[in-house]
Formats: C-alpha cells, sequence, structure tokens
C-alpha cells in the first residue's frame, strides 16, 4: 500500500506537468509547490526503510539496543511511536503538530506509514495548514528577479535528485506569479472568484490562499508599476530620439482609450517598439483630446525633448496634428527636425486596407454573384462532382482551391477571386447543366473582377513585402510605396475603361498618402548605402518625368538640412587622454630630418575645408546588393566611428515606424475605423485596462538591453 501511496503521488505530478501548457504558464509552477508535493519524492525514498523498521520491531518487547536500525523515513519527522497504555503489544503513532493519534502496530501486525503520509501529504494536519516554513519542491529557474525574463521547468532528475531540498513557499511570490499570468493571458480579474479555479488551485496547493477581485487589481497594478520603473531606466539611456505611434480604440459607450506606443534603436542597433500609454479619453476622435494625450504621454516618460515623429492611425482626426495645440506641449529644447517635415506619417498598412477596400467596393455586386455561386458548388457533393468534371473536360490546371473568403480579411477575397478567374468558363459551363443555377458571371463581370484581381495584387504583394521583415526600418517602405504609385497611377491612365475606372479611385487615395509621406520614406531610404540617392533619382523619373528634378532637389535639400541640425546639437561625449585632457597629436617623424613638412601638412589639413560626413557618404560607391540579407542597422553599427553625427540621424530616422501594425492578420483586416474595446475591459476602471495592455506588452517584449 505504501508503494501505491507513492506511485499516485508521482501521478499527481505529471498530473500538474499536463495541466500547464508551455513556457507561457509555467508561472503556476511556483503556486502548486507544497508540502503536499515536495514529500512525495521524500517518501520515495524513505518508504522502503519505514518497512525495515517495522520488520525489526515485530518483537511485542523491541529491545533497546542501539544496534537497531533508524529509522530514516520522512514521516517520522512529524510523527512519534508511543505505547498504547495498558497494552505493551500495541503502538500509536502520535502526530508531533496536530497531536492526533494513528494505529501503527499491533503484536507482530505493521500497520505501515501510508495513513501517517497521507495525513501530512492532503493537508488533513490543520497546523500544517499555517506553516510558514514548508519543505517544497525546488522552485523554477528563474532569469531575473522576481520571475522576470525566461522561466525554465526543471528536469525530472532534477527533482528526484533534490526532493529533499528545503525550500520556502512564497504567498507573495506565488501571487505574483498569478498576477502575471492573467496579464499575459488576458484572464478576468474575477478568476479567482471562480468555483472552479478555486478548487485548481486547492487541489495543488491547499497553503495558497486566493485574493480577492480588489486585491488581485492591486497585483496587476504592481506589476504595472515594477515595470514601468524598469522601462523608464531603460529609456533614460536612450542614445537617440522616439517616434510614436497612436492608434484609438473605442468603446460601447461615448468614451474611448488612446493607445501611444514608442519605437527607437537602441545602443546595439536594435528596433524596439513598446506600448507607453491607454489613455481614456471623454472624445476619442476630438483633435485637441489626441494632442493632449500625447502632451500627457511626453511629459510621463520624460520624452519631450526627444520626439522626433508621430506615426497615426488612419482613423485619427486630423493629419495637420502637430498645428493642432500640441506643439504648445512640447518642450522648447525639443527642437522638431526639419520644421515639422517628418513629424506627421500615415500608417501605411491601413492606406493598403482602405485601397483594398475601394477596390472590392468598386465591383461589390459581381464579388457577391461569386460567393452565391461557390456556395452552390459546395452545397452538395453532386454539384461539387459535376463541376470538378466539367473542369477536368476543359482541362483546367488544378492550382488553385476554389473556396469562399472571409469577409472581414481583403486577402481572402482577392485568393478567392484569383480561383474564380481560372474557372470561369466552367461556371459559364454549368449554368448550361443544372437548371438550378443561374448565378454565372457574364463576360463583362469577369473583365471587372480580372481588373480588381490585378489591382488588389499589387496591394496584397506590398502588405506581404512589408511583413516578411520581423522589427521593418523605415527606408523599406520607400521600396514599396513608389512601385505601387507607379503602377496605380499606369492603372488608372489605362486606355481600357474598365480598369481606368476601377483604378482610378484607388490611385487618388493613394496618391494622397504619396504626396504626404514620400518625404519621410525618401529620406529614409537615403540612409540605405545600397541605394541612397541614386533610387529616389531613378524612381522619381519613373513617376514624375520630366518634373522629376525639382522632387529630387527637394528630397536633397532636405537631407542637408537635417544633417545639419543633427550636426548643430551639443556632442555627446568627447574622447579625452588618459589624463582627462583633450588631445592633440603631433605627426610622428619619419626619421628623414622632415618634420617640419610634417607639420606643415597637419597644418594644411586642418586649415583647409574637409567634406562633411554627408557628403563622403553620398559620394562613395554603392555598397553592393546581393542575395544574402542585408542588415542595414548592422552596417550602420560598424560605420558609427566613420559617421558620428550621420550615424545619429540615421538611427533616428530608421527608426520612424511607417506603420502602426505588426501582425499580418491586422494589415489584411477589412475592418476600417476605430478598435473595439471589449465590454469586460470598458466596464474596469481606466488605470486598469491601461496597466493590463501596457505590463502585457512589456512582460512579452522583455527588457531594453
Amino acid at each position: 500500500h505504501g508503494d501505491e501511496m507513492v506511485i499516485s503521488g508521482n501521478e499527481m505530478v505529471h498530473g500538474s506537468e499536463m495541466m500547464i501548457h508551455g513556457d507561457e504558464m509555467v508561472q503556476v509552477n511556483d503556486i502548486i509547490h507544497s508540502n503536499v508535493m515536495a514529500q512525495v519524492n521524500n517518501m520515495v525514498n524513505g518508504d522502503e526503510m519505514a518497512h525495515g523498521n517495522a520488520l525489526v520491531s515485530a518483537d511485542v518487547n523491541p529491545p533497546t539496543s542501539s544496534r537497531r536500525r533508524k529509522k530514516k523515513s520522512p514521516v517520522w519527522e512529524h510523527f512519534t511511536i508511543q505505547h498504547v497504555p495498558g497494552d505493551k503489544r500495541c503502538r500509536i503513532a502520535c502526530c508531533n503538530l496536530c497531536k492526533g493519534t494513528f494505529a501503527y502496530s499491533s503484536g507482530s501486525k505493521i500497520a505501515g506509514t501510508s495513513h501517517l503520509k497521507r495525513h501530512i501529504i492532503q493537508g488533513s494536519c490543520p497546523v500544517i495548514k499555517n506553516q510558514e516554513r514548508e519543505l517544497a519542491l525546488p522552485l523554477a529557474e528563474v532569469a531575473d528577479n522576481d520571475g522576470e525574463g525566461t522561466i525554465e521547468r526543471p528536469s525530472k532528475r532534477r527533482y528526484r535528485r533534490n526532493g529533499s531540498a528545503n525550500a520556502t513557499f512564497d504567498q507573495e511570490r506565488s501571487s505574483l506569479y498569478l498576477a502575471k499570468l492573467i496579464i499575459l493571458h488576458d484572464y478576468p480579474l474575477h478568476i479567482v472568484q471562480q468555483p472552479a479555479f478555486s478548487a485548481l488551485i486547492g487541489s495543488l496547493q491547499p497553503c495558497f490562499k486566493l485574493s480577492d477581485v480588489d486585491a488581485m487589481e492591486g497585483e496587476v497594478y504592481a506589476v504595472y508599476l515594477k515595470e514601468k520603473h524598469n522601462l523608464l531606466q531603460a529609456l533614460s539611456t536612450m542614445p537617440g530620439r522616439m517616434s510614436l505611434t497612436v492608434g484609438l480604440w473605442i468603446t460601447s459607450q461615448t468614451l474611448g482609450y488612446v493607445s501611444i506606443a514608442g519605437q527607437f534603436i537602441d545602443m546595439e542597433w536594435r528596433v524596439h517598439r513598446r506600448v507607453l500609454n491607454f489613455t481614456m479619453v471623454a472624445s476619442p476622435h476630438s483633435q485637441d483630446a489626441l494632442a493632449e494625450a500625447i502632451s500627457r504621454s511626453l511629459f510621463d516618460w520624460g520624452m519631450r525633448e526627444k520626439l522626433l515623429a508621430i506615426t497615426l492611425d488612419n482613423d485619427c482626426p486630423s493629419h495637420d496634428i502637430y498645428s493642432a495645440n500640441l506643439r504648445d506641449h512640447l518642450s522648447n529644447k525639443n527642437g522638431v527636425m526639419l520644421k515639422g517635415q517628418l513629424f506627421v506619417v500615415r500608417c501605411y498598412a491601413h492606406i493598403l486596407n482602405a485601397a483594398a477596400q475601394d477596390v472590392i467596393a468598386s465591383v461589390h455586386g459581381v464579388i457577391s454573384g461569386i460567393r452565391e455561386s461557390i456556395k452552390f458548388i459546395k452545397a452538395s457533393d453532386s454539384h461539387d462532382e459535376k463541376f470538378a468534371e466539367i473542369a477536368l473536360q476543359l482541362e483546367i490546371p488544378g492550382t488553385k482551391t476554389l473556396c469562399l473568403d472571409v469577409t472581414t480579411q481583403w486577402d481572402t477575397t482577392y485568393l478567392m477571386l484569383l480561383a474564380a478567374l481560372d474557372y470561369r468558363q466552367a461556371f459559364t459551363i454549368l449554368e448550361t447543366c443544372d437548371d438550378n443555377y443561374n448565378e454565372a458571371p457574364s463576360a463583362e463581370d469577369w473583365k471587372k473582377v480580372e481588373a480588381a484581381s490585378n489591382c488588389l495584387k499589387l496591394l496584397y504583394d506590398s502588405a506581404h513585402s512589408v511583413m516578411a521583415v520581423a522589427n521593418p526600418t523605415s527606408d523599406i517602405f520607400f521600396h514599396e510605396a513608389w512601385k505601387l504609385q507607379l503602377e496605380l497611377a499606369n492603372a488608372a491612365a489605362h486606355e481600357d475603361p474598365v480598369v481606368s475606372s476601377i483604378a482610378r479611385d484607388v490611385h487618388e487615395s493613394f496618391d494622397k498618402y504619396w504626396k504626404d509621406c514620400n518625404l519621410v520614406l525618401a529620406v529614409a531610404v537615403v540612409m540605405d548605402p545600397r541605394f541612397k540617392m541614386k533610387l529616389v533619382e531613378f524612381s522619381y523619373s519613373k513617376i514624375y518625368g520630366v518634373e522629376a528634378a525639382k522632387y529630387v532637389k527637394a528630397v536633397n535639400d532636405s537631407v542637408h538640412e537635417l544633417y545639419k541640425e543633427y550636426l548643430a546639437q551639443p556632442p555627446v561625449y568627447v574622447e579625452q587622454s588618459a589624463s582627462g585632457n583633450n588631445t592633440q597629436t603631433t605627426p610622428p617623424s619619419t626619421g628623414d630630418g622632415l618634420l617640419d613638412f610634417d607639420m606643415y601638412l597637419s597644418e594644411i589639413a586642418t586649415t583647409q575645408p574637409s567634406k562633411s560626413e554627408l557628403e563622403q557618404y553620398l559620394e562613395e560607391s554603392l555598397t553592393p546588393r546581393s542575395t544574402q540579407e542585408f542588415d542595414i542597422l548592422n552596417w550602420w553599427k560598424l560605420n558609427t566611428l566613420r559617421f558620428p553625427t550621420l550615424s545619429k540621424m540615421a538611427r533616428d530616422v530608421l527608426a520612424i515606424p511607417v506603420s502602426t501594425v505588426t501582425t499580418a492578420s491586422s494589415v489584411f483586416s477589412a475592418v476600417t475605423g476605430s478598435r473595439m474595446l471589449d465590454d469586460y475591459r470598458s466596464s474596469l476602471r481606466p488605470e486598469i485596462v491601461e496597466a493590463l495592455v501596457c505590463a502585457k506588452d512589456w512582460l512579452v517584449s522583455g527588457r531594453v538591453c
């Protein structure tokens, strides 16, 4: 029976592992570390000795010889064997804590220790529930203080090796992990009051006391404050400027939230984006409310003097937000670069979404007919088989699958139209063969679908190119934007009225984006040593023709003016000699008696005007383009000493977030307008909503090095 108890105990350990999925849930292990689980392995090691002791003590009057083997089972740390008064043949085990008595031996019959283990393991002893120090399973290794960083589950071998090690069950530490669990997985705060969750925790760790909702709010807010402090310390050492992304969220009420995230490049030339604030505003679409939320965030994070640019959602109320009242909130020392020409940027992903919606709207009736046709074919096996037979007779290659789209994801609509175009003849023949089907598009309809698909392909390919990079720098967007601008302009001027009518509205909306943001994109691509001004000259000649020169000059002048502004900034550091004084080197003598000549050359070098870093950079030959992926940030990291001022400019410009979207599903989302906050989050206090949103981003992203 003792062995069976040990086996069931091991099964309990495996069960706890099965209920926790992956590293993201591993924090729960600290909640379930307890006396109950810790002693299972201890008892595996000591159970056999316990039975050995029982055999030795089978005698009615056990001898008191010192040669008798000592009991080594951990259960005897909690029990003492006593004789039953009046009956020396019977002995009992008395709990040292609660003084409860249990049968142990009656003559030669030994009761074993399984029931004694259950008294300790299952928490039946009332005193154990209140003990502060317990035997526990070894805690998971934590990379940083209080579980920050990566958490690693110890191996089973290590559990067996350290099973008898003393450890401390910590209520506060376990509550911290529970708070992080709620934050990371968007669990509701009232999960702590759900009976099923309480029963689960109680079965795993009876000593753990679940907090109520108010206390859990406090735990969540404490995590938020600590992570905010860590981020503030990291931002205090940020070498350059920061750019912001701003998005709007609405609720079922009239209130809304402004989401503000900061993007920057650190000392190691790595891109970081962190949510800074999630602020409630009474009128989310108010220009003044937006400016106030941004200025409050800048003051909160000490970024009033380090702001470079702001990237807005497509739903933000005003493009010229800088001319509103945000200018008054900025520090006089901020010195908005390039007279604010780089200050406001529109989200590229949202522009693609808006353009895709324009295309789909232009052929909405035809798309609805194609959907109904696919529904008819997929409604029964006989329809599907007949359609497949027709496609086989027409020798249509089955490279694309005919399936319905998801109306909220425009990329699936594009793929549906693309597949339908391959089967256009099959739809027509099916209509002649089946009297129940009369939804086949006409030849004119297919012409519209083809024109719409060509426009959607441009948007689809551009979106995929942008999302192929995990942390895109601003330079990559110029490549996509100028090609899209050129292709849409050509399609809008197409001689076919069907093609031009569909492309015209799309080109008008994208042309506005191009006019507003092409300068930011062009300055960014100049910071790419593979292209510099050459790609700007080439692309503008394609777009503007004979007028390209003036647009190229505008970019060139802006790059030089921006460089002068960085050159005028005070240096971050001055190289000094070992004695702390600025060094002035003397040309080394070559031993040929021409030291004076060397001095003369040195004086000429210092008095004659030298080329600026920007001129040297632009005049150098382009870095060869290769099939191997080029790391632009690593290039600037390696060339910082050659271009100390220009590298500061490149660091800030490349960190401008040209898109506020970071996931592929959001890039292709057909849902326009502000995002909706769910009813549960909307019911929480604003400071708790901000704590949940921000802390999740910080915990997932990790610390900034």
